[in-house]
């Protein structure tokens, strides 16, 4: 549909908040994935990068600086909250498609180098509104867990994903598989985040987190995260290896309810590509909560067990700007290694809005 290949993926190591990559900025973040994306593809034509809570100032044109693109490269910054990579994708998608020259996109966040916020009272905050009165604006651990109960998502079901998160991922990580796809930054060289032996039983003695008699607790929420993720968009026709966009889709919800976002958006993309679930080799949507992703799956009629195959942002965390991309490098790195054809990626927004998008695998 879009005419655009992805021919290279990569992403930063992952960190927690305030540890392996605490002195690092967003734009710090992002410049050796830009720069090393730009040796398969040349000078791009532009720079996209999603982030949500960095400093301002177009984080993406100082990344692209700092990258060494230079001055004659223009660069837009998204901001579409969590699902910014995302949507930075999409748009880079669509500059390609118009330009015909090759577009670098995804995210960052450096959630330890946010700035704080004030504010006309002087008091700090933690975030904006995601919509204005008379709109319900929970937080989104409080939407995950009435989404949660409003789907009979229980404890257990939570407890057993977030721990079947973790175990894929320190599989994946002993295995190799994320070795091709991960640029060391700041003496960081792998995610952070992940646990060994994070077993059911071990979840199952956390507290709620979000409100008395809930279900979703630390364990089954996704952490505070730094790190960076982009690809390299080039015109299909002649392209090398990768990855064909086939669809990309978003979708408005209730902002009641942000985590169900991503099921309009994912049935959308899916419709346009001219697919069902049932195509779809590898599916990579954001696991902001267990409950949250557990409700997407029961909605959309989907076997958990097929998210996030290699473990996603419960083990690998949540670098907010960047996981909508974090998804397309995981897709990327996944399905060229084979086997599989088709690839979706799906991801929730606060303020109830969702971003999907359908690759295709092309030698």
């Amino acid at each position: 549909m879009t005419g655009v290949r992805i021919v290279a993926a990569l992403r930063t190591p992952i960190g927690t908040a305030g540890h392996g990559l605490a002195d690092v900025d967003a734009a710090a973040l992002a410049a050796p994935v830009l720069a090393r994306l730009a040796d398969v593809t040349g000078p791009p034509g532009e720079v996209v990068l999603g982030n949500c809570t960095g400093p301002g100032g177009d984080v993406a044109r100082v990344a692209s600086l700092a990258a060494g693109l230079g001055v004659g490269t223009p660069a837009l910054t998204v901001d579409r909250q969590c699902g910014s990579g995302l949507a930075a994708i999409d748009v880079g998608c669509a500059l390609v498609a118009r330009s015909g020259r090759p577009v670098l996109a995804g995210g960052v966040e450096s959630a330890s180098t946010a700035p704080t916020r004030t504010g006309a009272d002087g008091r700090a905050y933690d975030r904006a509104p995601f919509a204005p009165a008379p709109y319900d604006d929970p937080d989104m651990g409080l939407a995950a867990d009435l989404l949660a109960e409003e789907q009979r998502i229980d404890r257990q079901a939570q407890d057993e994903y977030a721990a079947r998160s973790h175990a894929r991922a320190v599989e994946a990580w002993a295995n190799g598989a994320f070795d091709d796809e991960v640029v060391p930054i700041g003496g960081l060289v792998r995610d952070e985040r992940p646990r060994g032996g994070m077993t059911a039983d071990r979840l199952a003695r956390l507290r709620p987190a979000f409100r008395t008699g809930g279900t979703v607790t630390a364990g089954s929420s996704c952490g505070i995260n730094d790190g960076a993720a982009a690809v390299a968009l080039v015109p299909d026709a002649g392209a090398g290896p990768g990855l064909r966009v086939l669809a990309t889709a978003t979708s408005g919800v209730d902002p009641a309810r942000p985590g169900i976002g991503l099921v309009p958006a994912v049935q959308e993309a899916l419709s346009l590509a001219g697919l069902t679930l049932d195509d779809i080799d590898v599916v990579e949507l954001n696991e902001a909560f267990a409950g949250q992703v557990l409700a997407c799956c029961s909605v959309l009629g989907l076997d958990p067990v097929r998210v996030c195959p290699e473990g996603g942002a419960l083990a690998l965390g949540h670098p907010w700007g960047a996981s909508g991309a974090v998804l397309v490098v995981r897709l990327w790195h996944q399905l060229l290694r084979g086997p599989g054809r088709y690839g979706l990626a799906g991801i929730a927004v606060g303020g109830g809005q969702g971003v999907a998008m359908v690759v295709e695998a092309l030698p």
